[in-house]
């Protein structure tokens, strides 16, 4: 099962069921009023069915896809791909062995991305920091957690990097990383569940210019260095959640340090079983 946070025609706010490229629409009620609610029932999909729809299936590109977060906060997980791992010791010589040892260390690098209001959904623009010369995207894939510190579905993440700002200094790591805009998730939640092996799921990124394809890339889940019981396991140290949290798993696709991201750039995301999630990116 695949949800969105959707609107269309009058609707408001309401709950997307997706399937097959249509969009089934359902109203949020008291029990369940918002996508975070509904996702901390301990059977969702059941939670899904006792929610009344407010018409038939619509086609996906007649709706409007927001980002599927509500009052969660967004974190990240880094150095989790080999190649991930070499991009950031080229771009900070001085901290070169710190990421060397923390791809290989029990305790891995996680840190605060983002809180709702700095998230993008599907078609809305993306920032790149005025201050910054090096901006990349990061594809990533988004585990969505109830505050239970349960893993109940997947997105797919932009986790946008100022490469020049930490390069500088790893000290400066949120300013490279937490800003306006600076996170794009969606466009929905497939639940857990219904994903057989989520470590077989290919990741891939294609950025337009205009009409020309100025940088593309792929990976697969398999490529990760660490697993997401790990990962969970050690942001739920000493962490409470109330509303859930969404957690972006690193990147294995980095572009060549010739590239940066300019505005008007479109960057697409896709993952299997999940979809594609559209931005465009903007300065200032």
């Amino acid at each position: 099962m695949q949800l969105a946070k959707i609107r269309y025609g009058t609707w408001g706010e309401s709950l997307g069921v997706v399937s097959d490229h249509a969009v089934t629409p359902y109203a949020f009620n008291q029990q369940y009023p918002t996508l975070a609610a509904l996702l901390e029932a301990s059977d969702v999909a059941a939670a899904v069915g006792t929610l009344q729809p407010r018409g038939a299936a619509v086609p996906w590109a007649s709706v409007k896809f927001q980002a599927p977060i509500d009052q969660q906060e967004v974190w990240a997980a880094g150095v989790t791909y080999k190649r991930s791992k070499v991009a950031r010791m080229e771009e900070s010589q001085g901290a070169a062995s710190f990421y060397d040892l923390v791809y290989a260390a029990p305790r891995p690098e996680l840190f605060y991305k983002a809180s709702p209001h700095r998230v993008v959904g599907p078609g809305e623009n993306i920032r790149i920091r005025r201050d910054a010369t090096w901006n990349v995207p990061e594809p990533e894939l988004a585990l969505v957690l109830n505050s239970r510190h349960q893993l109940v579905g997947y997105t797919i993440g932009n986790d946008m990097s100022s490469r020049d700002i930490e390069g500088e200094n790893p000290l400066y790591l949120p300013q490279a990383k937490v800003y306006n805009a600076c996170c794009g998730l969606g466009p929905v939640v497939t639940l857990a569940a219904d994903v057989a092996d989520v470590t077989q799921l290919g990741i891939s990124i294609e950025v337009q210019r205009g009409k020309e394809r100025v940088f593309a890339g792929e990976t697969s889940i398999a490529q990760m260095a660490r697993t997401f019981d790990d990962l969970i396991g050690w942001l739920g140290r000493d962490q409470s959640f109330p509303q859930g949290v969404i957690l972006l798993t690193g990147t294995g696709i980095v572009p060549g340090n010739d590239f940066t991201l300019l505005p008007g750039d479109r960057v697409t995301i896709r993952i299997e079983q999940i979809g594609e999630l559209t931005n465009t990116v903007i300065q200032g």
